[in-house]
């Protein structure tokens, strides 16, 4: 990776959607050979995919939480089923396995405080290895790079 190839990463984080040949201007490359480098980073699994971003407000999504969880157990076992769990919750938007304090870190998106209770009561609360939950509500978002 060289200079031309961040510089295309970057405009293409903000832009996913651009054409070729803007993109090209951007970067100070000519088309052909900006779309082989895209093809190659694509090829390489420097890009991974596209996607798209939605307004969470719009999706009946604006609350959101970060949520630790400790378990109980340890067991490979114990962790998959967790996962599953997290798979399975639409409320669960990211699920990171760390290291520290605790196993756990989740995003949870749902539409308010009400929402959240419920996943918090009926999906944390009922999962037989989960033994801690601490709930960071998100009040703002000035700077958010997920995309």
């Amino acid at each position: 990776m060289d200079r031309s190839d961040y510089r295309i990463l970057q405009e293409l984080k903000k832009d996913g959607r651009i054409s070729n040949v803007e993109l090209a201007q951007r970067v100070n490359l000519s088309p052909s050979t900006c779309l082989r480098r895209v093809q190659e980073l694509e090829r390489t699994g420097v890009i991974r995919g596209y996607r798209v971003v939605t307004d969470p407000e719009s999706m009946d999504r604006g609350f959101a939480a970060y949520v630790s969880v400790s378990l109980s157990s340890h067991t490979k076992a114990a962790l998959e089923e967790f996962e599953r769990a997290m798979q399975d919750s639409g409320e669960v938007v990211e699920c990171h396995n760390v290291a520290g304090a605790f196993e756990y870190l989740l995003r949870i998106e749902c539409r308010d405080l009400a929402g959240y209770k419920h996943f918090h009561t009926e999906v944390l609360g009922t999962h037989p290895h989960v033994s801690a939950i601490t709930t960071y509500l998100v009040m703002g978002s000035p700077k958010d790079e997920r995309a």
